[in-house]
């Protein structure tokens, strides 16, 4: 072919489809314009909603994603494409990814279930299964959790759906123990536990904290203390109430009994 007649084709081609490639990219540039005020005012409405941070960016992208694939279709209908047989196409093509996908399909509707139901959130601290750590992440595949020793666990939403979920988003009680020795006057140790607690500042006032005798141990008396703490002071208030009984104890001259084992020497047979 000579270079006149590529050319002339050339020419022909785009005399022939020009309007049509333009019309297909106004078109496109149209479509991004009005996804993005689509997405923008769905997520001015939703932000004057009590839906979460999560579940309102998942429904800004899908806003926007259908704004685009409904322009992506009339641009390829510009084209001269049969937009009938590629959505047939597409349909098939779906079913056939479903069988193959079902574990990725099951996390998507799993997610999708878990941020409608609000059972938890993100920053709550939960027990699923056998896992704990505060909710860092709530995808449409997956959840992610950041335990106390700052490891990070992915659990798959389908595994979430149906299992038993502990939250201890707000308030957990926390269980103490403290052995005292059996000469010691128990009102007067479980008086100054109690002061103690009431002098905490991690430790919530209503409701009132149970303290008791639980144990009647070989060494002493084990006095239990079951206060309730904020979730995130879970841990410190383990740390700063047993430092705090055992400055009090000693103030007040409170035995705490080391373990004890009394010996006896039986006479020997003549």
């Amino acid at each position: 072919m000579e270079l006149d007649q590529i050319v002339q084709l050339v020419v022909d081609l785009s005399v022939r489809y020009s309007f049509q490639v333009l019309a297909a990219v106004a078109i496109l540039i149209l479509g991004v314009i009005c996804a993005r005020v689509v997405g923008g005012f769905i997520e001015r409405s939703l932000a004057r909603t009590t839906i979460e941070a999560h579940l309102q960016t998942l429904l800004v992208r899908a806003g926007k994603v259908l704004v685009l694939l409904f322009t992506a279709i009339l641009a390829l209908d510009k084209f001269g494409i049969q937009v009938t047989a590629l959505v047939a196409g597409i349909s098939v093509a779906g079913v056939a990814a479903s069988f193959a996908l079902q574990g990725v399909l099951g996390n998507l509707a799993a997610g999708l279930s878990i941020m409608l139901s609000k059972h938890f959130r993100i920053g709550d601290y939960v027990e699923i299964g056998s896992v704990k750590g505060q909710v860092q992440a709530i995808d449409l595949t997956m959840t992610v959790l950041r335990t106390l020793e700052d490891a990070r666990i992915i659990v798959p939403n389908r595994k979430i759906v149906g299992e038993i979920v502990y939250n201890y988003s707000r308030e957990r009680r926390v269980t103490l123990s403290v052995q005292v020795g059996y000469s010691v006057d128990l009102d007067r140790a479980i008086r100054v536990a109690r002061e103690v607690l009431e002098a905490s500042p991690l430790i919530v006032k209503s409701p009132p904290p149970d303290i008791g005798i639980t144990c009647l141990a070989d060494s002493g008396i084990e006095i239990t203390l079951r206060p309730w703490c904020k979730a995130e002071d879970f841990w410190s208030v383990h740390y700063e109430i047993y430092r705090a009984l055992l400055a009090r104890f000693r103030e007040e001259r409170i035995e705490i009994p080391y373990p004890q084992r009394e010996v006896r020497m039986l006479p020997t047979a003549a």
